[in-house]
């Protein structure tokens, strides 16, 4: 399912269904936010917790950042 002008809310999916359903031309940065630094590799394993632009924002090709922790892990 594709964004489209509106942020969907990502919380709980994981970071590869957000890539996904965002533009392919929409910049996206993932931060891990478990405090830990590591490097977001197989977003498949990693669910959002938080996304900016929040969800039901205007999106209008700004960039978007993604902080996720991995599954198991709480937000």
């Amino acid at each position: 399912e594709k964004a489209g002008s509106t942020m969907p809310n990502f919380v709980g999916k994981s970071v590869k269904v957000a890539r996904q359903a965002l533009d392919a031309s929409t910049s996206i940065t993932v931060d891990d936010v478990s405090g830990q630094d590591r490097m977001v590799l197989l977003e498949s394993n990693w669910q959002v917790c938080s996304t900016d632009p929040a969800a039901g924002a205007k999106l209008d090709g700004q960039p978007v950042t993604i902080g996720a922790v991995k599954f198991g892990e709480s937000c």
